[in-house]
This record gives structure tokens, C-alpha cells and sequence, in this order.
């Protein structure tokens, strides 16, 4: 190839300037055959860094863990066919978690199309439609000169309220092909903001400055919007408790007075949600995990307030209200009333921490929760962590303490294999330390990621309980059916295994914990902690 053909400017060249012109400077993904005009224009423009991954479900937790940290819509970038379709699973975890990941791959060229099958490698009959129904929107190019509209039309749709994932899809003869334009450098995708009407918040004032006993549940949507001071506001100034789901724990201070916390598998916190006579539900579309699998049967007044208009009065009658999170909250508090300090709506908070506390005591649980206090004591409180699905996790989404940093999971949607990729992305963003948690199941959906942690030297340390399984579903069959079935696990040395990557590990004790993750943390770069541990979970209580 020609100096002048190597420096000509292509579509691949218009896609990256597009994705630099409007903020982006990360991108997760792999290269591939398709879009290698794509991965070629990364090298000239030195404002988008590339992260490169093992494996496309990988790169797309990569981007989703990047997108939940900074809250800015996070590139993908993947080949056709077999290498965007492996993104699929990845995907609808960052629809479920309304998570703005924006993904960009390759087609075969342009004659392939159609519904033209002229037998290129990696064809499919229509790789739009097999995206259509995981993402928030689809967008399709056929020509150089659509890449910049397509591109910034898409992040639009990624970055409005409810956020979510969004797909470009570009023909490969396009990406190689001339630009035909000047660099990108004016484009806009600010979406529109998602206000409160008025009359719906006067009403929801009006409703929760006559309630004699209103009570908050804070979901996903008022981390997602930074609405945490809103809320902290209208709490105080209604004194209502204030409980929040898995997917918003740092939404309400863990340790405030008014805080009931995430215990919302525990019977004592459904029933005291059930007695509020006005029940403000925030960022929260109240399904299986927020709801004590549908046991929750609020016998007051609701209010939902939700960017995701589908999810309104979904499960239950309320004032809906289709809004962002932080702009409603704060809508309400400057309407609300003040109110007094009252002693008995905080002692009431405390007795029913200490019911769930006596509760849990009864069990003989102290393995469990001596574990997960030794992680919350080796983590920095700024230091984020991401939740793969496993035990220690599910315990998390109810006993962890956030506190500056949140915790992120795969709730979601509960695929296996989000944490270590997902912190790795948040890595790329962060500061300091990012702590993964996996079980030994979970963990080899992701194993091949330390090659890209020590590529990067991303500074995440890995936790691997190690159980010998798929401890959650030995758990579930076991209580379902009397025995387990397929879920033991023949697996790997892992702290030989990490070594292999020339990422430093230690094989640690519940004794050990505590020094093993904070060491592990304190050193740069990543590092692997190993838990032999059978854990058990805690038994929820659904019925009254």
C-alpha cells in the first residue's frame, strides 16, 4: 500500500472522529476481518484510547462497567456476524440496568445486503433484526456520508432517559472506503431532557404532604441520574424512610438515620413498605427483585416515578410519572413541606433493621457474614465493585454497604460473567482500585480477560470464591428437588492460572481475608485473591 493510500482518510476515519467530537475518549471491543477499517482509523486519532478484549461478551461488559462508572455513553466496537452476536448477552444486561453503551460493527460489504446471500464469511440473513429486540434502537448505514448522523443519532438514543444500549451497523466496503467529507468536528447528540409535568408533581406533593406515614423506595434510576442529594432533601424534609433497591444501593447514605437499607428479601421491610399510606417508588419499575418476587402488596397510595414509561404501573395502580429521577426529586422538595424532627419514625427505621438482624442471627450464617465483612473492610469506601452471580454477590445486594462508591451488579438481567470485565472497564476510568467478585462458575465465562487486565495493567483485583460449582443453583435445586443435579465443576488451579498471566494471586482463608484483599489492593495493577469457601445463602422470607 501507497504512503498516500495508508493516510487517505476513510469511513472508519469519519466513525472515530464522530465518536471523539462527541466526547468519547474509551472504547472497548476486539478487531475482526469486516472491521479492520474501523480498527485502522483508532491510530489516527489519538483521543479515543482503545481497550482491548478477549472476547465480544467481554469487551461489552468492559464497556457496560465503564458507561455505569462515569455515566457517559461508553464505544463498542466489534466485527460481523459471530463477533457482534457474542455480544448479545452482555447486552441485554445494559438494557435491563438501563446502562448507555453504545455499539458500532461491521457488515459484510454492501452487495451482501439486502437480502442478497453471496456467501460472504460471517453473513447472516439480517444481523439488524437479531439486535431489534435486546437494544433501545438500531442504526443503519449504507453510505460514508451517513456515519457521523447515524453515529450521533445513536448516542442520543444511548444517553436519553431511560438509558440503554444502542447498534450501528456499517458495510465493511464503506468502513475501507473514502470519506468524502472534511474531519467530524460539529456534531451534537444531547438528548432531550426528560422534565416532570407539572400538574404530576403537584399532585405527588400534594399526596405526600398529607401522608401521615410516607416511605421512599429508591431504585437504579436515582443513582443513574446523580439524584442522591435530591433525594437525601426530600427525605429529610418529609422524614421518610427511605429503602432502596439492589440496583440503586447509593442512593440513600447506608448509614443515615432514615435508612432502611436493601434488605428487601426480608419480610419485616415488604411489610413496613406495605403500611406507608403514600409510597413514593423513584427510579424503580418494582419487578421480581424489588418486590419480594411479587409478594409486595402496597396497601396505600403509590407513586412511580420512572424515566422507562413501559415500566409505569406495570405491577401495580399508581401516579405515574414519566421523568428523570434527580429532576423530580428535586421538584418535589422545593414543594414539599418541611417537616420536624420525629424520634419515632427513626426508632421505628432502627426496630426494623434490628427484626432483619435477629432474624439473619437465627440462621447460622456468622461464615457468610464474617466474608463479606472482611471484603467491606479490605475495600477503600471510594473504591467501586463490580458483583458477578454468585453467593457472596447475592448476599451483597442486601448487606453491603456502598458507601462513597456504590456497587454495581448483574441484577439485571443475572447473566454469568460480569464482574471482572465490567470492573475492568470501570478500571479504565478510575483512579485507584476496582474490586471484582466471582464465583468459581462465573469465572470462567471471563478467565481469559487477565490477558487484557495485564495488557492494561488495570488496576482491578479479582476476588474468586471458590466453591467447587454453581453454588447458587446447587442451593435452588437442593431446596426445589432434595439434590443437586450438574452443577459441580471440575476447574482450574486459579492462582496458577494467574500466574500464568503474569497477574500476582494468593490463595487466601476466611481468617486471611481481610489482609490478602487489602494488600492485594494496595499494589498497582491487577491482582487475583482465591476464597476456598462453601457459602450459603440466607433464608428470604417472601410470606408473612
Amino acid at each position: 500500500m501507497s504512503d498516500s493510500r495508508a493516510d487517505a482518510r476513510t469511513g472508519g476515519d469519519l466513525a472515530v472522529e464522530t465518536l471523539a467530537a462527541l466526547g468519547a475518549r474509551t472504547a472497548f471491543g476486539i478487531p475482526g476481518q469486516h472491521a479492520l477499517g474501523l480498527f485502522d482509523a483508532l491510530r489516527r486519532q489519538p483521543a479515543l484510547r482503545f481497550v482491548s478484549s478477549r472476547v465480544e461478551n467481554n469487551a461489552a461488559f468492559a464497556a457496560d462497567g465503564h458507561a455505569r462508572l462515569t455515566g457517559e455513553v461508553t464505544p463498542l466496537l466489534v466485527s460481523t456476524g459471530p463477533g457482534a452476536l457474542l455480544t448479545l448477552a452482555s447486552l441485554q444486561e445494559s438494557r435491563a440496568a438501563s446502562v448507555p453503551v453504545l455499539g458500532i460493527s461491521s457488515q459484510v460489504p454492501g452487495a451482501g445486503l439486502g437480502g442478497a446471500r453471496r456467501g460472504f464469511l460471517h453473513e447472516l440473513p439480517d444481523q439488524q433484526a437479531g439486535f431489534a429486540g435486546v437494544v433501545k434502537s438500531t442504526h443503519v448505514v449504507r453510505h460514508a456520508s451517513q456515519i457521523p448522523s447515524a453515529i450521533a443519532e445513536a448516542w442520543r438514543s444511548a444517553a436519553g432517559a431511560p438509558a440503554g444500549p444502542a447498534w450501528v451497523e456499517i458495510p465493511q466496503d464503506v468502513l475501507l472506503g473514502p470519506a468524502g467529507a472534511p474531519p467530524v468536528r460539529d456534531v451534537d447528540a444531547a438528548p432531550a431532557p426528560l422534565t416532570p409535568r407539572a400538574e404530576l408533581v403537584e399532585e405527588a406533593a400534594r399526596l405526600l404532604d398529607g401522608a401521615r406515614r410516607p416511605v421512599i423506595l429508591a431504585g437504579g434510576g436515582v443513582s443513574r441520574s446523580r439524584g442522591q442529594a435530591a433525594l437525601r432533601d426530600l427525605a429529610e424534609r418529609l422524614r421518610a424512610p427511605v429503602a432502596t433497591t439492589f440496583g440503586g444501593k447509593d442512593a440513600f447514605a447506608w448509614d443515615h438515620p432514615l435508612s432502611l437499607q436493601s434488605w428487601l428479601e426480608d419480610r419485616h421491610v415488604t411489610d413496613y413498605l406495605e403500611r406507608a399510606d403514600v409510597l413514593a417508588v423513584v427510579g424503580s419499575g418494582l419487578g421480581e427483585l424489588s418486590s419480594n418476587y411479587h409478594t409486595f402488596r402496597p396497601r396505600g397510595r403509590l407513586i412511580q416515578i420512572d424515566a422507562d414509561l413501559g415500566k409505569l404501573e406495570a405491577n401495580h395502580p399508581a401516579l405515574g410519572i414519566c421523568a428523570d429521577a434527580a429532576a423530580t426529586l428535586a421538584e418535589l422538595a422545593r414543594r414539599v413541606a418541611a417537616r420536624g424532627a420525629d424520634e419515632a419514625v427513626t426508632a421505628e427505621v432502627a426496630g426494623v433493621k434490628d427484626e432483619v438482624a435477629r432474624r439473619l442471627a437465627g440462621q447460622g450464617l456468622e461464615l457468610e457474614r464474617d466474608v463479606l465483612a472482611a471484603v467491606r473492610a479490605a475495600l477503600p469506601d471510594d473504591a467501586p465493585s463490580f458483583w458477578d452471580m454468585t453467593i457472596l454477590g447475592y448476599w451483597a445486594w442486601s448487606a453491603w454497604d456502598p458507601r462513597a462508591a456504590g456497587m454495581h451488579s448483574a441484577q439485571g438481567a443475572g447473566g454469568l460473567g460480569f464482574g471482572l470485565p465490567a470492573a475492568l472497564g470501570a478500571a479504565a476510568a478510575h483512579d485507584g482500585p476496582v474490586l471484582a467478585v466471582s464465583g468459581d462458575g462465573g469465572a470462567m465465562y471471563s478467565i481469559a480477560e487477565l490477558a487484557t487486565a495485564r495488557q492494561h495493567d488495570l488496576d482491578v483485583t479479582w476476588l474468586i470464591v471458590d466453591d467447587g460449582g454453581y453454588g447458587i443453583l446447587r442451593e435452588y435445586m437442593t431446596g426445589a428437588f432434595g439434590e443437586a443435579t450438574h452443577t459441580e465443576l471440575a476447574r482450574p488451579d486459579f492462582t496458577a492460572l494467574a500466574h500464568s498471566f503474569g497477574v500476582p494471586a494468593v490463595r487466601s482463608t476466611p481468617e486471611r481475608l481481610r489482609d490478602d484483599l487489602a494488600a492485594a489492593l494496595a499494589a498497582p495493577g491487577p491482582s487475583v485473591v482465591v476464597l476456598p469457601a462453601v457459602l450459603r445463602m440466607f433464608e428470604p422470607t417472601h410470606l408473612r
